[in-house]
């Protein structure tokens, strides 16, 4: 054999590595497993002196946003609802039916209402009114006195003049009426309708 050995006796040369590759190796690994654990144990002391939990529940927060609460009053309810005691009513028959005019008149009497006229409907409406009933007023009564007079008749049909001065309203007599809405039933109406339930609380899906 030529090059870098050659055979001189009766016994071959062992052909090795240089060592100094293998050390180099070593180092290497060594090195990066001590960097390693150094690296790990770094972060361990931030966790503990920072407080890990924390800044995670709090990175979380910051993500999904505040949660914002229910208002205590609803968006709708611009102006503050009458009592029943200052809302005055006349009563109109629109039916063929005599007598409903004035039954109703008192019963709603009895329940707080102030009772302006009693007596049967005008042209415009005699002998039209298919439903239980139609809940007449100025357009300023739309959120106010009307929803109010709509508990004591529940699925009156509810209108507004526009050219009607003054505050009252007709709650005029239809073919289906068959009474007033149950006292105990138009109560619980009237106290959802002063004291409606908070929207309820939005929340954000992380």
């Amino acid at each position: 054999m030529g090059g870098q050995y050659r055979i001189t006796g009766d016994k071959y040369p062992r052909m090795r590595r240089p060592r100094r590759r293998g050390k180099l190796v070593v180092l290497t690994v060594v090195s990066a497993a001590v960097l390693g654990v150094g690296g790990w144990g770094t972060l361990q002391l931030i966790d503990v002196f920072t407080g890990g939990d924390s800044a995670a529940a709090a990175g979380t927060k910051s993500a999904c946003g505040t949660e914002a609460k229910p208002s205590a009053s609803p968006a709708g309810a611009a102006k503050p609802l009458p009592r029943p005691n200052t809302i005055t009513v006349n009563v109109l028959n629109a039916t063929t039916r005599s007598g409903l005019a004035q039954k109703t008149a008192d019963e709603l009497k009895k329940r707080g209402f102030r009772i302006g006229e009693v007596a049967n409907a005008p042209a415009t409406f005699d002998k039209k009114v298919k439903g239980a009933g139609v809940l007449l007023g100025p357009a300023t009564a739309l959120d106010t006195a009307l929803p109010v007079l709509g508990t004591q008749l529940a699925g009156a049909e509810r209108r507004t003049d526009p050219a009607r001065k003054g505050a009252e309203l007709d709650l005029i007599i239809g073919d289906t009426f068959r009474g007033l809405t149950a006292k105990a039933d138009a109560d619980k109406a009237l106290t959802a309708l002063a004291n409606p339930e908070p929207a309820p609380a939005s929340k954000k899906n992380c």
